[in-house]
Order: structure tokens, then sequence, then C-alpha cells
């Protein structure tokens, strides 16, 4: 999978124009990620990527970084061996396109706020 770009609201990945947020995992987008607290990500919002054990997981706190992320939910995920980067999405974005070739990588983009 390839990000092709992104902009507040609307990401392009592998051709497909999405506009809601998305989970990005080897071979398929997820576009209907909705988290139980909306800008507050908990473990719950990540069972998904959990269950699909990445090498690294990338959350996209959005645009202007608005989605936070408590370090209990950093330390349930790292405690499961994955290793999770928390970054603006646009940085995410980035992060993603280069880690592909390392590994299993799965991201969690919020594409407002």
């Amino acid at each position: 999978m390839h990000i092709e770009s992104y902009a507040f609201g609307r990401i392009v990945i592998d051709g497909e124009t999405y506009t809601s947020d998305v989970i990005i995992y080897p071979g398929r987008v997820d576009p209907s990620w909705w988290r139980e607290e909306g800008h507050l990500l908990v473990p719950a919002d990540v069972a998904g990527p959990l269950k699909a054990r990445p090498d690294v997981l990338i959350i996209g706190t959005g645009y202007s970084g608005v989605m936070r992320v408590p370090q209990e939910t950093v330390d349930r995920i790292t405690a499961q061996g994955i290793d999770v980067r928390v970054e603006r999405t646009t940085r995410a974005v980035s992060l993603y396109n280069e880690l592909q070739a390392e590994g299993t990588v799965i991201a969690a983009l919020h594409l407002t706020c």
C-alpha cells in the first residue's frame, strides 16, 4: 500500500480517495475507523491493528495534532511488542511510506483536526 497524497480531510491510497479516518493494513484499507472518545485514543480504538500484530503501528493525530494519545495507550501497544509512532498525520503519512520496506506496518490516521 502506498499513500499518494494527504491534505486536511482527504487521503489518496493506491489511487483511492478517502475522506474519513482510516486504518491502513497490509493489502487493505478500513475507511470507517471511529474512536470511542473522538479526539482521545484509547486502547480499544486500535484493537484491530493490535490483533494484526504489526511490527510498527503509526498513529496520525490529525492535521494539527488535536487527537491525544495518552501514555497508557502507548504502553498497552508497546507491551505487545509493537513499536508505536505517534505523529501529526502529515508526518505519519511520510513515515508510513518510508517504513513499508522494513516490515509489517499499520497506520491509523485521523484526517482532520
